[in-house]
């Protein structure tokens, strides 16, 4: 490109394009560095310094703008970052460097070559959509051009309008009617840039008996401009979807067109499925669009270029009125926004241009046909083939539901029956959308929220896929990946509600329904001080919560544990992550609370001994040197003082020395846990449900597993029975002897055999 440049003889052109090239290689090159050295922080200056008197050189200052392009993309990782722009998109920069430059020719001149460059774009626009006989309107706000558009219209229909203005609309009021499904805002945006009432705007309706939910309901709008007529009003402007922004379905522009031609109202189609007009094949619905009275298209996403503006194809006749609505203007200057367009499709070429559509149309359609043989997931463009758009979601039917009421979408139900399904799914498919956009991203996909279906995944990549690359590969990942994700979906969305009754059923815990989390389920455990009334900060709560969660990820068990605020509270509360795997949520929830009660008696034992213990260690060592100089002995006994922790007082070794002569200690407290705690197979990780049955494990090893868990039974049933064990082991297997029947009856008196051996007695030195 630089032997390219030398052949232009005016230098300042040539400059021009050279420092462009030069400046972009050294941001990208600069975005490349930053992503290799992930350990170091670039510094930006976000605080403005002094302005250097001597000036700085090029270099410094394109340093300065990539620091503060990238400098925070180590706090937030995610951010979206400067996409890789190409030698099409040099052109669309150089574009406004170009017209910056143009504008400083002589009037003539400049007259001249902005003509040439507006009319070239517009005839090129028109014969590529096949828009006949149109003119253009380029505009850097998406919405502007539709707001020019709709004072084209009140000025052609209000012939007073010029000088009477307000008081001919107050007269007669105009009404814009927009579809149900147009993008938000645009009904509010139209209203304040024309300076009318929100009454003036008419919302029609999509069909919500037969035929798609997104198409606007033609039957209905012809009966909402009857009823206009009938009260004094003017039908002005009718604004038609090819491809609503959500799900990018279209409206049945043909029948649209017929019904404005019978009633005088202007046509206006937007959508990204406008695109399509440009390639060989086009469905008839969208081939209506050629016949509007204008049409809104955004070729920069559509192409990958950056900073080219958005474009509406309009016809008219009155050059006066076109002028007065901002459509034209006599400005030079107004004329070379058109300039980064004219550079780009110059570039491109027309086959260029179609290509780059006809890619785009062909990756959708190879997800469309790829997810239709995936299980539970379910596609909800309805019979839109030819759309460059596609909406997808994560479904599976619970067990017990009604498919009757499936099919009818209640938004604001509680969560049972249909309700509770979807509350199940849409967090789900959050989790999923983000783990696609991590694991793909080039794919472009994006999570929504729609008002009948609920949370959504959509893949568009007319408008992601020139800028980001997006290849067939890419899409084929897209598809495994989500076939991956199901296992998880599946398990995770059969135990929430599993999770949920066994949480509801268990004291002491309270089931947290928050609608953001896409685990198992949110719970709280509730100790003896918890003021349930009270959203205010809880500390005694939030010491064993974070002890719960300490505890819980010892286990080493495939769940993952997370503690955080409840939703719309400051108490702290557990949430239980995704289930890979068969849960046993019996086991799970009595875990949970069994650990919980575990950690808040420790925690208030400590706290009661804190004071005790203060007072109780001067005694003791008063009480405890008494003891030692008295050493008074009694049936070979030596008596001693022990300190007593729980309880805070010195007590009598006596016992704990009759216990030892006699081979038995003092059995400990059994930990806290749940009915239904099991034992688990060699390597088997907590939480799993147990496979009975299974040909994995042999007759001979269940058999020998059954014995070993009998063993542990005999071991832990106290110390009687280990008495009894240990005295069988001596004689017959039997019935025990005599000598262990009066050593049995001596322990449960209290009382010493008389052959008991008393030399492992301790003395009053020792503490318990």
């Amino acid at each position: 490109m630089d032997a390219s440049l030398e052949k232009i003889a005016d230098p300042t052109l040539a400059e021009m394009g050279k420092n462009l090239k030069e400046a972009v290689k050294m941001l990208e090159d600069s975005q490349r560095r930053t992503e290799e050295e992930n350990g170091k922080k670039l510094i930006s200056g976000d605080i403005p310094g002094p302005l250097q008197g001597s000036g700085q050189d090029m270099v410094s200052i394109l340093q300065l703008v990539q620091n503060l392009m990238h400098g925070d993309e180590d706090e937030e990782p995610q951010s979206p970052r400067i996409q890789n722009i190409g030698e099409q998109g040099h052109m669309a920069l150089l574009g406004h460097s170009l017209g910056a430059y143009i504008s400083t020719l002589d009037k003539e001149k400049l007259r001249k070559l902005t003509t040439r460059i507006l009319s070239d774009t517009t005839l090129w626009l028109c014969r590529i959509f096949r828009y006949e006989n149109g003119c253009a309107y380029f505009h850097e706000e998406e919405r502007e051009g539709l707001a020019k558009i709709c004072r084209l219209a009140i000025h052609s229909r209000y012939e007073d309008f010029v000088v009477d203005g307000f008081n001919v609309l107050y007269n007669k009021k105009p009404v814009i009617y927009l579809s149900a499904a147009a993008r938000p805002g645009l009904g509010q945006y139209l209203c304040n840039q024309l300076g009318l009432p929100f009454p003036c705007l008419c919302r029609v309706p999509c069909n919500t008996v037969f035929g798609s939910q997104h198409q606007m309901d033609v039957a209905f709008l012809e009966k909402l401009i009857k009823d206009d007529i009938e009260r004094g009003r003017l039908p002005l402007l009718l604004v038609a979807n090819a491809g609503t922004a959500a799900v990018g379905h279209t409206d049945k522009i043909g029948r649209l067109k017929e019904l404005c031609e019978q009633y005088g109202i202007w046509l206006h189609v937007e959508g990204v499925n406008l695109a399509t007009l440009a390639l060989g094949y086009v469905s008839s619905s969208v081939l209506a669009a050629a016949k509007c009275d204008s049409m809104t298209m955004t070729p920069g996403p559509w192409l990958g270029l950056p900073a080219v503006p958005a474009v509406t194809l309009y016809k008219h006749d009155d050059p006066a009125l076109t002028l007065v609505a901002g459509l034209t203007s006599n400005k030079p200057t107004d004329k070379l926004r058109a300039l980064p367009l004219w550079l780009s499709l110059q570039y491109l070429g027309l086959d260029g241009f179609v290509e780059r559509i006809k890619h785009a149309c062909q990756l959708s359609q190879r997800l469309q046909e790829s997810l239709k043989k995936v299980n539970y997931i379910k596609i909800l463009v309805e019979d839109e083939l030819s759309s460059p758009v596609v909406v997808f979601r994560f479904f599976q039917e619970l067990p017990g539901s009604d498919p009757v009421f499936k099919a009818v979408p209640v938004p604001n139900m509680t969560p049972s029956g249909v309700g509770r399904e979807r509350h199940s799914c849409d967090a789900l498919n959050r989790w999923l959308g983000e783990q696609l956009k991590q694991l793909v991203p080039a794919s472009g996909l994006t999570v929504m929220d729609l008002e009948a279906e609920g949370t959504c995944l959509r893949f568009s990549p007319l408008m992601t896929a020139a800028v980001l690359g997006t290849r067939g590969e890419d899409v084929d990942q897209l598809v495994a990946c989500i076939e991956s994700k199901l296992p998880v979906l599946c398990c995770t969305l059969q135990l929430r509600e599993e999770f949920k009754q066994e949480v509801e059923a268990t004291a002491g815990l309270l089931y947290v329904d928050d609608p953001n989390w896409s685990g198992i389920g949110v719970v709280r455990y509730e100790h003896a001080n918890d003021d349930k009334s009270s959203l205010k900060s809880d500390p005694e709560g939030e010491n064993i919560h974070a002890g719960l969660l300490k505890k819980l990820n010892e286990l080493e068990s495939d769940l993952t544990f997370k503690i955080g605020p409840e939703y719309k509270s400051m108490k702290s509360c557990l949430y239980v992550g995704m289930a890979s795997d068969n849960v046993d949520a019996a086991e799970l929830v009595e875990t949970i609370a069994a650990t919980a009660r575990e950690i808040e008696e420790n925690s208030r034992l400590l706290e009661n001994m804190t004071e005790v213990v203060r007072k109780g260690i001067q005694e003791a060592q008063v009480e405890l040197q008494k003891a030692s100089e008295e050493r008074l002995l009694e049936e070979a006994l030596q008596k001693g003082r022990t300190f007593n922790l729980t309880a805070g007082s010195l007590e009598s070794t006596e016992p704990i020395y009759v216990y030892k002569a006699q081979g038995a200690g003092v059995t400990l407290p059994p930990t806290p846990s749940g009915s239904r705690t099991k034992q688990r197979l060699p390597g088997q990780k907590p939480f799993k449900r147990s496979l009975r049955g299974s040909d994995a494990l042999s007759e001979t090893s269940s058999v020998s597993h059954i014995e070993d868990l009998e063993k542990v039974e005999r071991l832990s049933s106290g110390p009687e029975q280990i008495t009894l064990e240990a005295s069988s082991t001596e004689g017959h297997p039997g019935a025990p002897s005599p000598q262990h029947t009066d050593q049995t009856e001596a322990f449960q008196k209290g009382v010493p055999h008389p052959e008991d051996d008393h030399s492992q007695v301790e003395g009053p030195e020792s503490l318990r």
